[in-house]
């Protein structure tokens, strides 16, 4: 089994910084890309980066030019960088991951975090 712990989340003043990590740990053959989602109160759940095993990297319109997401294979681990955050930004942060999780199968699963909780204030 796979697990994700996801962590960083806080409370911060608007135009301050937070970094969310997310570690995988379990049976990971290999990591092939891994996200990050946020849910606020009465609204759907969306995606706000992701990153492919390769590097490449994709934002919500959101959040371009602010947050920045990035991994280190050899650790299993990815990261959100998020500056200049607005309250608008207030949510449960949900890390996600595509993993293949054993040598022998070639089927990839989808994992999430616990969630953390990032609340910007005015």
């Amino acid at each position: 089994q796979v697990q994700l712990v996801d962590s960083g989340g806080g409370l911060v003043q608007a135009g301050g910084s937070l970094r969310l990590s997310c570690a995988a740990s379990g049976s990971i053959v290999s990591i092939n890309y891994m996200g990050w989602y946020r849910q606020a109160p009465g609204k759907q759940r969306e995606l706000v980066a992701g990153i492919t095993s390769g590097g490449s990297t994709n934002y919500a319109d959101s959040v371009k030019g602010r947050f920045t997401i990035s991994r280190d294979n050899a650790k299993n681990t990815g990261y959100l960088q998020m500056n200049s955050l607005k309250p608008e930004d207030t949510a449960v942060y949900y890390c996600n991951a595509l993993v293949s999780p054993s040598p022998f199968t070639t089927t990839i699963r989808s994992y999430w975090g616990q969630g953390t909780q990032v609340t910007v204030s005015s």
